[in-house]
């Protein structure tokens, strides 16, 4: 089992989407099992819940782990193919965020819209690369830092970009043959604190959004994978801050 994998089919992602099928996907993550085992955990007769089990395995969410027999039936025992999912923006691809069509290095939604274009590269590379039967060279920063105030954070940005452009420009060579294109994202924003990310146990209506509040502490990432179209340069802007 893949501890996380990328959706990137549109019929997928509605599949995986439906509460009952996410709760049993949730269910096979943490172990195989068949649908009578699985029908008690949801409330749900067996053939409903096998009904489920091969909508999901007819999009690789879920696979055969093995089969027993119980009495006079042999009973298939499913799994989840991954611990987590996640839905690559491809799932839409008409309306998925282009980070070039707005850039502001200030803006939480082009923040946002840089981080969709890292899930589609990285999971697309992923598939191409598992295909090939290939490794991926990928590399990820994660660290947390506390600033005394805004100024100070303005500070922080200023040398971070400095930083690393240096580094880039030190490292770039865009006439090397051979050489392979790599993408970088640099990216700080606050941390969301446990509570204000656990799931609220809420029921909410058909096209209602749930919303929840929390305090936040500042985090800086530094994300760097292959990238799917040719750009060693960071991304720098002088375009005025967002309102964002």
């Amino acid at each position: 089992m893949l501890d996380v994998t990328v959706i990137e089919d549109a019929e997928a992602a509605a599949v995986s989407l439906d509460p009952i099928r996410a709760r049993l996907l949730a269910e096979l993550a943490a172990g195989p099992a068949s649908a009578a085992m699985l029908a008690g955990k949801v409330g749900l007769p067996r053939q409903k819940v096998n009904y489920h089990l091969k909508a999901l395995e007819r999009h690789g969410l879920v696979e055969l782990a093995g089969e027993r027999r119980k009495g006079n039936v042999t009973e298939r025992l499913m799994r989840a193919t991954a611990a987590s999912y996640v839905i690559s923006p491809l799932a839409l691809a008409a309306v998925q965020p282009d980070p070039d069509r707005f850039r502001d290095q200030l803006s939480a939604r082009w923040l946002l819209a840089v981080g969709a274009r890292l899930v589609r590269d990285v999971g697309a590379l992923i598939t191409g690369a598992a295909k090939a039967r290939k490794r991926l060279a990928t590399y990820a920063l994660d660290g947390e830092v506390t600033f005394a105030s805004a100024a100070d954070r303005a500070a922080f940005i200023e040398e971070l970009t400095q930083g690393v452009g240096a580094l880039i420009r030190k490292y770039h060579d865009g006439n090397a043959e051979g050489g392979r294109d790599h993408r970088i994202v640099v990216a700080v924003h606050p941390t969301l604190k446990p509570e204000a990310i656990a799931k609220p146990e809420v029921t909410a209506k058909p096209g209602a959004i749930a919303k929840s509040e929390g305090t936040v502490t500042p985090e800086v990432a530094v994300e760097a994978g292959a990238a799917a179209t040719p750009e060693a340069a960071l991304a720098v802007d002088s375009t005025p801050p967002g309102q964002d």
